[in-house]
C-alpha cells in the first residue's frame, strides 16, 4: 500500500467487528432398537424397531431428566410402534418436561426405497401388511401413521422427521423425497450424515466433517436440511468397536470445534446403544460442562430452534 492509499484509510471509520454467532447444540436420541445391543448376538429389533425395551425407555426419560436438570433440552424420534405399548407415561413425561419428540417413521422405514422389498424386514417376513401398497405409497402411510399414533397417545404434533438411516449427501439427489416431505407439512428434515472413518485413531477428519454437516436448504426445494454430526453411537460402538473413551474424545472435538466456529452439533444418539456402553450418561454430561464452560457462546437447542435460526431467505 503507497502512503497516498494508507492515509485516507486510516482516516476512514473502523468497521465494525462481527460477533460470532452463537453454537447451538442439539442432544437428540433416536427412540428405537438396535441390533448387536444389549448383546453383540441380538439381531431381531429389526424386526420390531419401535418395540423399546424398558431398559431404553428408562434410559430415555433419564437423560431428558438429567439434561433438563443443566437447563438444556433434548429431541427425540419416535418409531411408531412404541405408541402400541402400554404405558407410554414416559414419553409424556419427556414431553411435558418441554423436550421435544419427532417423527421416526413408524416402522423405521427406508425413505429411499423405489421398491417394496427395500423398505424394512418387517415387510419383507410380512408383506400382506403393505396392503399392495407401492414403495412411495407405503412410506407415506408410514410417516402419517406415526403422526396419527403421536396424536393418539401424547397429543402433540410430531416436532420435525429425521429419516430413518442417515445419507452421505443427504436427500440432494432425491427431490421427490424433499417435496414429500414438505407436502406433509415439514420445514425440516434430519437425514444428512457425513462420510467418515471409524478407524483413524488421530480422528483428523473431525474439522472437514463437521464443516460438511452444517445446516443448509436443498437447492431443489429449499427444504432445511439439518445433519447429524459425527460420531453416532452405532457407528462408533458398532461399526468401530470403539470404547466409550474414544467416543467421548470425539464429542469433546466435536463440541469444541462448534463452540469454536459459532457453528451446529446435532449429536446423534440411540437409548438402545448409548445406553448400554455408557449407562453413567457421562456423554450428556461433557456436552453440559463444555456449554457451561463456553461462557454464553453456545447454548443446548432443540432442532426446532435450529430452524428457526436458518430462516429461509427472502
Amino acid at each position: 500500500m503507497t502512503r497516498r492509499e494508507f492515509l485516507p484509510a486510516l482516516a476512514a471509520p473502523a468497521m465494525p467487528a462481527q460477533t460470532p454467532r452463537r453454537a447451538q447444540i442439539a442432544i437428540t436420541l433416536d427412540l428405537e432398537m438396535s441390533r448387536n445391543f444389549p448383546t453383540w448376538e441380538t439381531t431381531h429389533w429389526d424386526y420390531e424397531k419401535g418395540n423399546l425395551d424398558a431398559a431404553s425407555r428408562n434410559y430415555s426419560a433419564a437423560v431428558a431428566r438429567r439434561v433438563k436438570s443443566r437447563g438444556g433440552v433434548i429431541h427425540c424420534f419416535a418409531v411408531g410402534r412404541v405408541f402400541e405399548q402400554e404405558d407410554v407415561g414416559w414419553l409424556k413425561e419427556i414431553a411435558a418436561a418441554g423436550h421435544k419428540i419427532g417423527n421416526h417413521t413408524y416402522d423405521h422405514v427406508y425413505v429411499l426405497a423405489r421398491e417394496t422389498r427395500e423398505l424394512q424386514f418387517r415387510f419383507q417376513r410380512a408383506p400382506w401388511l403393505l396392503r399392495g401398497m407401492s414403495a412411495e405409497e407405503a412410506i407415506v402411510d408410514n410417516i402419517r401413521l406415526a403422526t396419527a399414533a403421536m396424536k393418539t397417545r401424547l397429543g402433540i404434533e410430531p416436532a420435525g422427521f429425521r429419516t430413518p438411516g442417515g445419507f452421505a449427501e443427504g436427500l440432494s439427489a432425491r427431490g421427490d423425497v424433499q417435496r414429500l416431505l414438505l407436502k406433509e407439512g415439514y420445514r425440516w428434515v434430519s437425514a444428512k450424515y457425513a462420510r467418515h472413518p471409524v478407524d483413524d485413531p488421530r480422528d483428523a477428519y473431525m474439522p472437514a466433517v463437521m464443516k460438511a454437516s452444517q445446516p443448509f436448504r436443498y437447492a431443489e426445494t429449499g427444504l432445511l436440511e439439518i445433519p447429524m454430526s459425527p460420531v453416532s453411537d452405532i457407528n462408533a460402538f458398532r461399526s468401530g468397536r470403539w470404547t466409550l473413551d474414544r467416543f467421548l474424545t470425539a464429542v469433546r472435538r466435536g463440541v469444541e470445534w462448534t463452540i469454536e466456529n459459532g457453528a451446529v452439533y446435532d449429536l446423534l444418539t440411540h437409548p438402545s446403544c448409548i445406553g448400554v456402553v455408557d449407562p453413567g450418561m457421562k456423554t450428556f454430561d461433557l456436552i453440559c460442562d463444555l456449554v457451561d464452560q463456553s461462557r454464553g457462546r453456545a447454548v443446548i437447542a432443540d432442532l426446532d430452534a435450529i430452524a428457526d435460526a436458518h430462516p429461509r431467505p427472502l
